[in-house]
């Protein structure tokens, strides 16, 4: 294997999931709340996705029976970022990406009811030192329990749509079944919109909204927010992800992808400050849970050779 080839995919992916850490600071700074702020991510995204080479033509192989099945499946992204969204503005990014980090908890039960593989309790075991992070996360106060709660429905989310991906995609291009499936959680969003809250209110939807929080010093308008949240963070990222897989492992590859809630945690201390609102019991725990994260496809490998 070409060192300089591996060096790059390296860079890709790395590049990639700091990307994905970013999408949480966005989420703080964008003035709107969680339905407007998925809703313009999502057809950003979709704009972003469409233009890729091989994306149209990898549409027309995806059999029309299957196309409801993606549609489900973007229906529940929809919902897992308007979660996602719902912790952060009520709490902050580094209690909503703690929650987050659970999902592998959830995939670990989730899995295997929907793709039909083996039962794996070396995943319930790290399972249980993630619960035992959460219950030290819970030391940060009454206050901050909302954010927690709908972070861990976020994170079940997560496991549900990356299960039922990984039963349905097949050989299809991935970049086109995204496409299928976050237009779908676009128009899913758009029908929901008359009955949510205030319906369509022009001042939410408003793209020239100014954010409350400074970044770099600057208060920016949500439209160049958006633009990075939709294409830079979401289309781009995904393909820089895609990329390197041409040339790393799966199992590099989730090593740098459990990266993304450090990355997100340590970028939100730097921009928002957040390590004076959060206690020490906070950090331990959510210590605890990302090397929980981060171990998982370690011992795996060492557990499947000591079986066979």
């Amino acid at each position: 294997m070409n060192v300089g080839s591996t060096q790059k995919a390296y860079v890709q992916i790395h590049t990639a999931v700091l990307l994905f850490g970013f999408t949480a600071i966005l989420g703080k700074l964008i003035p709107q709340q969680e339905l407007a702020l998925v809703w313009h991510r999502l057809w950003i995204a979709v704009v972003g996705l469409i233009v890729f080479p091989g994306v149209i033509r990898g549409l027309k192989k995806v059999p029309t029976r299957k196309l409801p099945v993606f549609a489900g499946i973007g229906v529940v992204v929809s919902l897992h970022w308007l979660t996602f969204y719902a912790s952060i503005k009520l709490g902050n990014v580094s209690i909503a990406l703690a929650s987050l980090a659970t999902t592998t908890l959830f995939i670990s039960i989730i899995e295997p009811l929907v793709t039909g593989s083996r039962f794996q309790w070396l995943e319930l075991l790290l399972g249980l030192f993630v619960i035992v992070g959460i219950v030290l996360v819970l030391d940060v106060g009454e206050a901050y329990y909302g954010s927690i709660a709908v972070g861990l429905i976020a994170a079940f989310l997560a496991a549900l749509f990356s299960s039922l991906n990984k039963r349905h995609i097949g050989d299809y291009n991935p970049m086109s079944i995204s496409a299928v499936e976050l237009l779908a959680g676009f128009v899913f969003l758009t029908v929901v919109i008359p009955f949510w809250g205030d319906g369509f209110d022009l001042n939410e939807f408003d793209l020239m909204r100014t954010s409350e929080y400074a970044f770099m010093g600057w208060h920016i308008p949500a439209f160049w927010l958006f633009l990075v949240l939709g294409w830079l963070c979401t289309s781009i990222a995904y393909g820089l992800a895609l990329a390197s897989l041409k040339k790393l492992t799966a199992f590099s590859s989730a090593l740098a992808v459990n990266l993304e809630p450090v990355y997100g945690i340590l970028m939100a201390i730097a921009v928002f400050q957040e390590n004076k609102d959060l206690t020490p019991n906070f950090y331990i725990g959510t210590t605890i849970i990302l090397l929980s994260v981060a171990l998982h496809p370690i011992l795996k490998k060492y557990w499947t050779k000591k079986k066979i």
